[in-house]
């Protein structure tokens, strides 16, 4: 065999190893019901805020100012509490979709990175034609 032959085998092998290694980090978005029958591993939930009176966002910053605890519903309706064991994020209730990362353990959904929630606020450019109907008559 070449050396030049040799050396392509090599660059292909690494190659290979390289977007084996990218596989790897790529994730799937699951439902609640799905991440429950996965108890203890990470995955990733986009979830809505359970926005009803008996599920209120729980957060006292005098007592634990790590610690944020809060029910989420997913698009098939199953509901679930979350546990962030971090401060709660600006402008949570005003969220259109929250995107969860962690492990569920048991019935609660348990995060413990900080980048494990990402909040999706609904959109400043998005029409609304009462707020458009309102600026119209004042001016």
């Amino acid at each position: 065999m070449k050396k030049t032959h040799i050396v392509l085998l090599v660059c292909i092998a690494a190659v290979i190893m390289v977007l084996l290694s990218f596989m790897g980090n790529l994730s799937t978005y699951e439902t609640l019901a799905s991440a429950r029958q996965k108890p203890g591993k990470t995955v990733t939930v986009i979830t809505q805020l359970d926005k009803s009176v008996e599920h209120p966002i729980e957060y006292d910053p005098l007592k634990n100012p790590n610690l944020t605890e809060f029910y989420v519903k997913d698009s098939l309706g199953n509901t679930a509490k979350v546990v962030y064991h971090f401060e709660k994020p600006f402008d949570m209730e005003k969220s259109d979709r929250i995107v969860l990362k962690g492990k569920m353990q048991g019935d609660v959904f348990e995060i413990t990175r900080k980048d494990g929630i990402l909040i999706k606020c609904p959109s400043k450019y998005k029409d609304d034609p009462k707020a458009a109907g309102n600026n119209l008559s004042q001016n």
